[in-house]
């Protein structure tokens, strides 16, 4: 796993790329690749890579060329399938002079063009520069778990794996997008391809580009598709049971191809059980396994994947964490995710990982997708309950059953029928809407911006984020099923925008751990949704077709466990004695004036009443960690932006250069 950036000039701009510039965005992510780093430069282009060495450990240092230096690739990932495609490019003729997959995503990309992006099977962004052409290639895999950032300015199109490395170039403009923030304080994240900044976007998931005579040019390759009703596949439940298992295990047994030691993760929870199981099945080997546990026993599985890494007898390395150490971590992770987040969820991941990487570790295997894909959330049953009450909205005992999915939230045990009413009953009526899953979700989360000050509002003028969700609704989704809808929103919104990127890739890149996806395979994803809906959720039973997959495989208390979502502490976490002095900072009256998201009263409000006991809501907790990692997001990098210095240079520099 690696970071990469670039420089490339428009028409408008005749001076080459500079060498410093390069070499400070390189330092800006050397945590990436902590390994080696390397600079191609030309007249029109410069190329850089920090590397993370997993596989082929010595001869794989970027930036790699071919064709008598015709063309240049920097590359960010893995191409699991790397050692068949490159017996199929030996086979047309093709030499090769190293062992890593980066040559053989290279000589693909030469053999087939765009074309090679549908042959690999992997995570992956990728840079590749024609020379002759003066053409730039850029790709990001299909489901965005590597991420790629971009921006003009000033005659020259720059691009980054972070941010923070784009912002090293001086001239390009720092500034918080507000429309960005009203689509993160609705969907949890920003709508591709916009990101919190002006003029900052990302390489959308499943997308590639084409940038050459000042012409910048996007084109999909890949989305996730449902079948039409009726078209789904019928094989029987059994036979499809024993097609997935295939799937997964060749899905696992690629994932584990590296040179280097790989883990895993373990939760307490089903699905990373089930890569754990896999994982044990493919390599009998002692099998190194994290977890992470929280004092606050609400949020706490301990006791769950200490029995999973004692069944599977593992070699397990637990942790617990308090709220005092998120809080404190929280600043960091910040500096990481470059997002906005409602939720403390990604900095216990950025202590998890800080655990792996103490132990010499860069590869964890996750449990990621399961729940997109084969319906595990919550929201999907909430969906499938709002749909049933809709058929009679004034039924008393229906809303009942919305009870059962959030036995964790205090608000939610002794909830009347009147509270259930008005929680859960949002436009309930609705049910042609195209998003009508997400309606209350979405609904819910946007009162954070209630929090908005009133220069922001009225830049908003009224700004509706849900008019925007129609341009990613994917071909004839309007005939697909009502849980299909559903989890295409998950994934290509929610998993995509905010848990593989601010829980995931960021979370494990900052301690130079790569985190990689079994569920996320893309033949188990076109193969998830292949499956009639009653194979996935089956009445209010979720996953069921993996669980049916893994009976005997994995403890029975984790297969038949309550679906429990991962979260972590929010308000004890800033709040109290123990709230750290950064967030004290941020949340001054006159700190919330100077940078102008928030309305500084209504936060000093918020803040005042969290201190007091009694019980907070969820829209509370969301808005507490929106407004202060907004303010970190304008604390880092656009108040406090640091450009790196010499004494930064990224490790093992090697340049190379081409008239």
């Amino acid at each position: 796993m690696c970071g990469i950036a670039g420089i490339m000039n428009l028409p408008a701009n005749t001076t080459p790329p500079k060498e410093h510039e390069l070499t400070q965005m390189l330092a800006a992510i050397r945590y990436r690749g902590p390994d080696e780093s390397g600079i191609y430069l030309s007249n029109n282009v410069g190329l850089g890579n920090v590397r993370l060495s997993i596989l082929d450990l010595t001869t794989g240092q970027q930036p790699i060329s071919a064709n008598d230096g015709r063309y240049w690739i920097v590359y960010n990932g893995e191409v699991f399938n790397y050692i068949e495609l490159r017996k199929t490019l030996q086979a047309e003729g093709i030499t090769f002079y190293t062992n890593t997959d980066t040559e053989v995503v290279l000589q693909a990309f030469i053999r087939w063009g765009s074309g090679c992006l549908q042959k690999f099977n992997g995570q992956f962004a990728i840079a590749i520069w024609d020379n002759q052409e003066q053409e730039l290639f850029l790709a990001r895999d299909r489901v965005g778990i590597r991420p790629l950032f971009y921006t003009q300015s000033q005659g020259q199109f720059i691009f980054c794996s972070e941010i923070k490395g784009i912002f090293q170039i001086p001239h390009v403009r720092r500034e918080i997008n507000h429309r960005a923030l009203s689509q993160i304080f609705t969907f949890w994240t920003t709508l591709t391809p916009l990101t919190p900044f002006e003029q900052v976007f990302e390489v959308s998931p499943g997308h590639y580009m084409k940038i050459k005579n000042g012409k910048v040019e996007s084109n999909a390759y890949w989305s996730l598709q449902f079948p039409l009703p009726g078209q789904y596949n019928r094989v029987g439940i059994d036979e499809s049971v024993e097609e997935l298992r295939g799937l997964f295990r060749e899905a696992v047994k690629i994932r584990l191809r590296a040179d280097v030691e790989v883990a895993a993760y373990l939760s307490g929870g089903i699905d990373s059980s089930v890569t754990t199981a896999f994982i044990h099945e493919l390599e009998p080997g002692v099998l190194n396994t994290f977890s992470i546990g929280f004092k606050d026993r609400n949020f706490d599985e301990t006791s769950f994947q200490l029995e999973a890494a004692k069944y599977f007898n593992t070699r397990h390395t637990a942790f617990t964490c308090s709220s005092e150490d998120i809080g404190q971590a929280f600043y960091d992770t910040i500096r990481h995710t470059e997002f906005p987040v409602l939720r403390t969820s990604p900095t216990p991941m950025y202590l998890l990982s800080k655990k792996v990487r103490e132990q010499n570790i860069k590869v964890v295997i996750t449990g990621e997708g399961a729940d997109e894909m084969l319906a595990g959330y919550n929201i999907f049953k909430e969906d499938k309950i709002r749909r049933f009450w809709a058929r009679s909205p004034q039924s008393d005992i229906r809303p009942l059953l919305l009870k059962k999915l959030y036995p964790y939230l205090p608000m939610m045990k002794d909830a009347r029928i009147p509270i259930l009413k008005m929680f859960f009953g949002y436009r309930l009526s609705d049910v042609d809407h195209a998003c009508y899953s997400h309606l209350l979700r979405w609904h819910n989360t946007s009162r954070i911006q209630n929090y908005f000050s009133a220069d922001v509002q009225l830049s908003l003028n009224n700004y509706e984020p849900l008019d925007e969700v129609s341009r990613l609704l994917g071909e004839n989704f309007s005939q697909w099923g009502d849980l299909a809808k559903a989890q295409y929103l998950e994934s290509t919104i929610f998993m995509s925008g905010y848990l593989l990127s601010s829980q995931g890739d960021r979370m494990a890149m900052a301690n130079s751990v790569e985190g990689r996806y079994p569920f996320l395979d893309h033949r188990i994803m076109e193969y998830a949704a292949s499956l009639p809906e009653r194979f996935k959720l089956n009445s209010l039973n979720e996953k069921f077709i993996l669980k049916k997959m893994m009976q005997g495989k994995i403890p029975d208390s984790i297969l038949k466990r309550h679906k429990q979502a991962y979260r972590a502490p929010i308000h004890s976490s800033f709040t109290g004695t123990a709230a750290p002095e950064y967030v004290k900072e941020l949340t001054r009256e006159a700190t919330l004036n100077s940078y102008g998201y928030f309305d500084a009263a209504k936060v000093q409000k918020l803040i005042h009443k969290l201190n007091l006991p009694g019980d907070v809501t969820e829209v509370e907790n969301m808005a507490l960690a929106g407004i202060i990692s907004t303010q970190l997001l304008h604390h880092f990098f656009i108040e406090g932006h640091r450009q790196m210095s010499p004494a930064d240079r990224p490790a093992n520099l090697k340049i190379f250069r081409q008239e």
